[in-house]
This record gives C-alpha cells, structure tokens and sequence, in this order.
C-alpha cells in the first residue's frame, strides 16, 4: 500500500514566527525530530540526542544569523506536525562570506519518501540565492546514500572525502564534501 502524497507546507523563519499557531511549540518539536533521528541513528553530527537545552541554543543562534541576512531558516510540517527542518549559515572568515553552509537536513523518518527533504533543500537553495550566497556547501557522511542522492539530483557536486573520518563509536564514515555553485545562472554567456 502506497502512503498518499501530501505536500508539507514550508515557512522560513519569518513566516515561523508570526505563526501563533506554530511558534510556541517549535522548540519542544524540533527537539523531538532531532533527539529522536539522532536516537536512531541518523547522521545529524551529534552521536547523543541533544538535549531540549541545546537545541534551543542552536535554534537561537541561527534565528540571530537568519536576522542579520546571514543565515536562513526553514521548517515542514505536515498537517500540525513538524517533519523536517534545515537551514544555512554564512561562513564567518572574512574571505568566505559570500559563501554559505547548509549544515542540518532533518526530516522525520515517517515523511521519508514524501517530498519533505526535497522541499526543504530547494527552498534553501533559493533562499541561499536570493540572498546573493555564490556557493552553497554542505557535508554529509558516506554511508547516508540517500540524502547524497537527493543533494546531486538538486544540482550538488562532490568536491572532496575524508575517508573514515566521522567516529561513531568504533564506526568510521567517509565525510564527503558536496557544493552548488549558484553564480553559473549569473555569469553572461560568451560573447555576450
């Protein structure tokens, strides 16, 4: 039996927060989707599940970066239900600035298959564009074939691996190194 396809609704951070629906919930919620992937396995770069402390820190610091135009926030639900979040950040050196980090995917394991991941990494695509990033980066490790899957069918190149670099206990994974240049759609044709 196939599972019906429904199609998460999306907000940025903006659209999150003026959401009196959604707002007061989020933490508590994105602290259930993370601690309960990480529980089971998934490569979010914690080996623990975090604590509800630590993922309100993190969301604190990205809401502050995605308020100074360096950073971008976005979350899926389906229904009243919080399946997915990801976002981006600037790099801070100076002479990376106008590049950026996609550093958390994170979509609830009962909404694989349904587009959520899909939806998210295209809206932070082009929020990452529109906020002029020139490459968007992102590392995942080697054994999650399915989001290097998703990441290449979205336009992302494998630049680099560390072989055996990621230590999960007695595990060792490759961390392989993808980006999208987002200037090729800005530079004129030649001759032009």
């Amino acid at each position: 039996m196939n599972r019906p396809q429904t199609v998460p609704l999306l907000l940025d951070a903006t659209e999150l927060a003026a959401d009196p629906a959604r707002e007061p919930g989020f933490a508590a919620q994105a602290h259930r989707l993370l601690a309960e992937l990480v529980r089971n396995g998934a490569a979010l770069g914690w080996v623990e599940p975090p604590s509800p402390d630590e993922v309100a820190e993190l969301l604190a610091q990205v809401r502050t970066a995605v308020r100074a135009g360096d950073g971008a926030l976005r979350v899926a639900y389906l229904g009243e239900r919080l399946v997915g979040l990801g976002y981006w950040l600037r790099y801070a050196r100076p002479t990376h600035r106008p590049h950026a980090d996609l550093e958390k995917l994170a979509v609830d394991a009962a909404a694989h298959g349904q587009g959520v991941g899909r939806a998210l990494t295209a809206a932070l695509i082009a929020d990452a564009r529109e906020a002029g990033v020139e490459v968007l980066t992102l590392d995942a490790r080697g054994d999650n074939t399915g989001a290097l899957r998703l990441y290449r069918s979205l336009g992302f190149t494998e630049y680099g691996r560390l072989p055996g670099f990621v230590a999960v206990g007695d595990n060792r994974y490759d961390k392989v190194f993808c980006m999208v240049d987002l200037r090729t759609e800005k530079r004129p044709a030649p001759g032009a």
